[in-house]
């Protein structure tokens, strides 16, 4: 037992001895590190208290926008980037170059609500990569994982670099929140379509005294489709799906590649269970039908276009759509009508707003692709019970004329009547036609009547392009899940009601008296006269294309049937 102990103990000796040089390397490593850690506290951006941090953070904020090379203050960065240079600029030479969103060595509260926002930015439309997420969240990383020695949160120059970065993030979000990314459409009507520096001066001093939530709140729209669209980005967020899915091609140009890509789409989807091999026509329509209810549109197995547009979509050009969409509400007046007229002509709705509430809805039938109804702004002046329809020259050249060239008799069979310019009615045998193939000179009017293309009420507004409000001769298309239909004009499917509106409305504004004239039109409707009923309290119109909006805390997605968010996501929006 002895010499087993003392064995035991001298192999213990050894061993020390053989770990000796190695904790001397150890305790030399340990040294060195300190060592370089020292070196390292004694550079120009140290600072030993949170008030010389704070002095050195100014002074590196103010040298960074007063010298030329101002990339140099900061270790060379050439990658430190600014998109509002110039505003920050100004908004530190208002404070004295004092950072605006830390101090001794702590992010304000400011700074962190700023922070947080930007990390949610999605919330409001906006993309994070936009205001330097990645470099700003780079940084706020540094002071957290440097626990050891707390070098980097004492280094100025890192605290510079994101107050800077933020402030230009600030300006960017109130610009970006306030005005969109869309350049001015042709029928915008707001005043305020640049900023100057003091409103964003003043929208800082608010951040900082009232909280960033109660400045962006300032900045949106107040319109009441707005906070519904914006209010289902959360529950769209939640569930988006950003893969890439095969697309489908349209129109079919080969039978065997579109049945190829569907399957494969389908496959990836989950509606199929297999793509290695081809599936038949009713393995395709079975898998087609759960894709259908899975997106609530009409369950029949078809692959129609519709079906298509849906497969072909994706929730990251779904979130873009959103962003372009919310843009759209802020090329609105700043100061929305208490009560006004709202036409969504992709999602073929309109509603009456009066106090940000919306009065009315109806059903209504817009333009067809080939003859959209334009955006425009303007206000329903008249009301007009059985009236006449003059078509316009377009639809004269492209339709009328070529049906009347194979048969005169076409406008009797249509309703129309034939009169020259003095107020002659013409017999349309009578005519050369062939001698016509764009203008005629000739008026072309339907008369009223049950089967005028207006219906029995039209509410005239003025406007160039000779479009309206109006009932129709074809109630049975409001039925239609797709009613892109008509030649530019709206017809609206609770026309009675918007007539009785308006008269409520005009009535508080003049002497007329709404329950008559309600009475009025109920009894000139049912003798089928022609009566008109001028407005002296207008009721402003806007019609606009926006392809989502608001439900219940969802988002319903609208056919982009103009090709409106198209042009613009590739326009404005390619890079995200």
């Amino acid at each position: 037992m002895a010499n087993s102990f003392i064995i035991h103990f001298t192999d213990i000796m050894n061993i020390r001895k053989l770990m000796y040089p190695i904790k001397v390397a150890s305790y030399l490593c340990l040294f060195f590190l300190l060592s370089c850690k020292s070196k390292e506290k004694k550079s120009e951006h140290f600072s030993e208290t949170p008030l010389e941090l704070s002095e050195k953070t100014k002074g590196l904020i103010k040298s960074f926008f007063q010298n030329k090379s101002s990339t140099q203050v900061f270790l060379n960065d050439s990658s430190f980037q600014l998109n509002q240079k110039d505003i920050t600029r100004f908004l530190y030479s208002q404070n004295g170059y004092t950072a605006n969103w830390c101090d001794k060595e702590q992010w304000l509260s400011a700074g962190d609500s700023l922070f947080n926002f930007i990390k949610q930015a999605k919330l409001y439309g906006l993309f994070p990569e936009d205001y330097h997420i990645e470099k700003i969240n780079s940084i706020r990383n540094r002071f957290i994982a440097d626990s050891l020695s707390e070098m980097d949160k004492k280094d100025a120059s890192l605290w510079a670099k994101a107050d800077i970065l933020m402030t230009d993030a600030f300006i960017q979000i109130v610009k970006d929140v306030k005005l969109g990314r869309l350049p001015d459409d042709s029928v915008s009507l707001r005043k305020d379509s640049t900023l100057s520096d003091q409103f964003y001066q003043q929208k800082l001093k608010d951040v900082l005294n009232n909280g960033l939530s109660i400045v962006i709140h300032s900045l949106e729209p107040k319109q009441p489709e707005y906070a519904l669209l914006k209010e289902g980005i959360k529950s769209f967020l939640e569930k988006a799906d950003y893969r890439e899915y095969t697309i489908v091609p349209y129109p079919i140009a080969n039978i065997q590649k579109f049945e190829e890509a569907l399957q494969k789409r389908l496959y990836e989807g989950g509606y199929i269970g297999f793509d290695s091999t081809a599936a038949d026509s009713t393995q395709l329509s079975n898998a087609v039908k759960l894709f259908q209810k899975d997106k609530g549109i009409i369950i029949d197995g078809r692959v129609g276009s519709e079906t298509i547009r849906m497969l072909n979509e994706n929730d990251k050009e779904k979130f873009i759509r959103i962003a372009i969409s919310l843009d759209k509400y802020k090329l609105l007046p700043e100061e929305m009508p208490d009560k006004y007229i709202w036409v969504n002509t992709s999602a073929n709705y309109l509603k009456v707003i009066e106090d940000e509430k919306v009065k009315l809805s109806s059903k209504v039938i817009s333009g067809k692709p080939k003859t959209r109804t334009p955006m425009l702004n303007s206000a329903v002046s008249v009301v007009i019970t059985y009236p006449q329809w003059v078509p316009p020259a377009s639809i004269v050249g492209k339709e009328i004329l070529p049906a009347v060239k194979k048969n005169p008799g076409y406008l009797a069979r249509k309703g129309f009547s034939l009169w020259d310019y003095n107020g002659n009615e013409i017999d349309p045998y009578s005519v050369d036609w062939s001698k016509y193939s764009k203008n005629i000179p000739y008026k072309i009017v339907q008369g009223s009547g049950d089967a005028n293309s207006l219906g029995i009420m039209k509410f005239y507004f003025d406007n160039k392009y000779s479009v309206y409000l109006h009932d129709t001769n074809q109630r049975y298309l409001f039925s239609n899940a797709m009613r892109s239909l008509s030649h530019g004009c709206v017809r609206v499917q609770q026309w009675q009601e918007l007539a009785f509106y308006l008269l409520r409305n005009d009535s508080i504004s003049s002497k007329n008296n709404s329950y008559s004239l309600t009475d009025s039109i109920k009894t000139w409707l049912a003798k089928k006269q022609k009566r008109n009923i001028s407005f002296k309290n207008k009721m402003p119109l806007f019609i606009r294309n926006i392809t989502c909006e608001g439900k219940n805390g969802n988002i319903l997605f609208f056919n982009d049937i103009y090709g409106d968010d198209k042009m613009l996501r590739e326009k404005y929006f390619a890079a995200k």
